[in-house]
């Protein structure tokens, strides 16, 4: 009859099994490491693989301690330790005891060759990367349909700003990925979009070999529009975000990236508003100290003043002028009544010589006095002039038109009238009287 067992059971006599064959424990295995993952617990857990197979394996945190290199993906191992049967999953595993290195991996060695090459073509130069657009209106994101991917940037588009994505569904890993990847950007800049943004989520070299492949690198340095690239962890590194224009850490920095935060962009024009407002007011109040100063220039009553001050200094330089003869023909007055009172002879004598001074000081006195009303003249000439230039009769002659109310003083402003007003109108021919039929104050 045949024995019935437990699940456990069996799986227990497995694990057993396992441990009595002497070909299952105490080996080296050979290959290399991919997924690898190590816990804060300290224990590692990663695939040891080759060319045509692979097996779990786990390395507890007392082993760790023997080996001097920290183990990593694409790293080439020799491994030494034994099978193991995992009882409660029925999986079994290799329990690494002990590890030491055997060379690079061939996927890795790959990466370096392909990376030299595309580097030394120009590829990946700073000075060919784009900057990305200010404000997009339509992003479009090359990605896995039912990833986390295009949701995260859905959301985080949504909250800063939101724009029009338009998805470009691609296979992301595995066998033929690579040329999904490619139509997909290539897709996108037919239709038209203003930022790609090309990604995935983390995983291993091999999960990610799809955005180290040639044609992807290519397709992106000749897309159009500027791409960002989402591959991976923050720590992954792909030849997708070096030929990339941006480099993103995450699907949502790369959203972030992609489009600004509406909230900024309310705060610059707030700001932007009140450096306007300000600038508008400063220049705004240069003008008013300029037309009331121009305005102070251009008023009769102040022309009117500036006439009368020149007035007044000529009427003072010809009273001087008038002033000093008198007391010049005072004292030849005087000095004729003195000689008169002399002897006959002496008198004779001294009359001849105060003809000879008068004369001598009459030539003096005509000639000064010539040049002073001369250059009070010259001076009266370019007062007229400049008050000529001033007066705003002469503004008249250009076609504009002086007002006044019905005392004579000069209208600058609609503020002061009102409707029935009467107000005269001075223009270069003559003037008019009008009544103000309606007003309009300007701002």
């Amino acid at each position: 009859m045949s024995e019935r067992i437990s699940v456990t059971e069996l799986n227990s006599r497995v694990k057993d099994l396992f441990g009595r064959t002497p070909g299952l424990s105490d080996i080296w295995v050979v290959g290399e490491i991919s997924n690898y993952k190590l816990y804060s617990s300290g224990h590692s857990y990663f695939v040891i693989k080759d060319a045509t197979s692979e097996i779990r394996a786990v390395m507890f945190r007392s082993a760790m301690g023997r080996i001097d290199f920290r183990p990593g993906d694409s790293m080439k191992v020799e491994a030494y330790g034994h099978l193991d049967l995992y009882v409660e999953r029925g999986s079994y595993q290799f329990i690494v005891e002990s590890m030491r290195r055997s060379g690079t991996g061939d996927l890795y060695l790959q990466y370096e060759a392909l990376k030299k090459k595309l580097e030394a073509e120009g590829l990946f130069s700073s000075e060919r990367k784009r900057r990305l657009p200010v404000y997009p209106r339509t992003i479009g994101v090359v990605t896995s349909r039912t990833g986390a991917v295009i949701h995260d940037i859905i959301t985080t588009t949504g909250r800063l700003f939101p724009v029009d994505i338009l998805l470009a569904p691609a296979q992301v890993q595995g066998e033929g990925a690579a040329a999904s990847i490619v139509k997909g950007i290539e897709l996108l800049n037919r239709v038209g979009v203003d930022v790609i943004i090309v990604g995935r989520g983390g995983g291993s070299l091999e999960d990610l070999w799809a955005f180290n492949e040639e044609p992807v690198v290519r397709a992106i340095v000749a897309s159009k529009v500027p791409v960002i690239s989402s591959v991976g962890h923050e720590t992954d590194f792909t030849l997708a975000d070096f030929a990339a224009d941006v480099r993103a850490p995450t699907p949502t920095g790369a959203a972030q990236l992609a489009v600004r935060d509406k909230a900024e962009i309310y705060r610059q024009l707030n700001d932007m508003d009140l450096r306007l407002n300000k600038a508008l007011t400063s220049v705004l109040e240069r003008m008013r100290y300029r037309f009331e100063a121009l305005d102070s220039k251009l008023s009769p009553r102040k022309a009117l003043e500036m006439v009368e001050m020149q007035g007044y200094r000529l009427d003072e330089l010809t009273s001087r002028a008038a002033m000093c003869v008198r007391e010049k023909v005072s004292r030849m007055h005087t000095r004729f009544a003195s000689v008169e009172k002399r002897p006959e002879p002496a008198l004779k004598a001294e009359i001849l010589r105060m003809k000879s001074v008068c004369g001598t000081m009459f030539g003096r006195v005509d000639p000064a006095m010539a040049k002073v009303i001369e250059r009070v003249k010259a001076s009266e000439g370019r007062i007229s002039a400049r008050l000529d230039a001033l007066s705003p009769y002469s503004v008249l002659d250009r076609g504009y038109s002086f007002v006044t109310d019905t005392d004579g003083n000069a209208v600058t402003s609609v503020k002061g009238l009102e409707a029935g007003s009467v107000v005269t109108i001075r223009m270069r021919d003559g003037k008019a009287e009008t009544k103000v039929v309606n007003k309009e104050e300007f701002e």
